[in-house]
């Protein structure tokens, strides 16, 4: 059984989505400095790291296929160095998703949240 939500009590706003800023705000945004030090925040932080991991990948990927010996080296039991490597990749995948993470919440969501509350309160 679906309940409808109830109209708002004396004194309560009903709930509405925040005015939509006009399209010269959002280019006038696009061009302010502040636009520009989130871009680059973003950007000097993710490409680097993007083409470090995809040559990693890379990496992993030559060996696997030119260096069959090397990569069947066993280094204990029956680890060798392709299974060390290939989980290595995984370990890399949520080191970085998490290294962003922490970039994002400290230097690009501050940034960004004041740029939307600009555009928001000028709208």
């Amino acid at each position: 059984m679906a309940t409808e939500a109830s109209p708002p009590s004396k004194g309560e706003a009903p709930d509405k989505p925040p005015a939509m800023p006009s399209t010269a705000a959002f280019v006038e945004a696009q061009e302010s400095p502040e636009f520009g030090e989130l871009r680059r925040a973003h950007r000097s932080f993710a490409f680097p790291l993007t083409i470090a991991f995809v040559l990693w990948y890379l990496l992993y990927v030559l060996l696997s296929n030119y260096a069959g010996g090397f990569m069947g080296t066993k280094l204990f039991g029956n680890i060798n160095v392709a299974l060390v490597l290939g989980l290595g990749q995984f370990a890399t995948t949520f080191l970085i998703a998490w290294w962003y993470s922490q970039h994002a919440a400290k230097k690009l969501d501050p940034r960004a949240e004041a740029i939307k509350a600009r555009l928001e309160g000028d709208a």
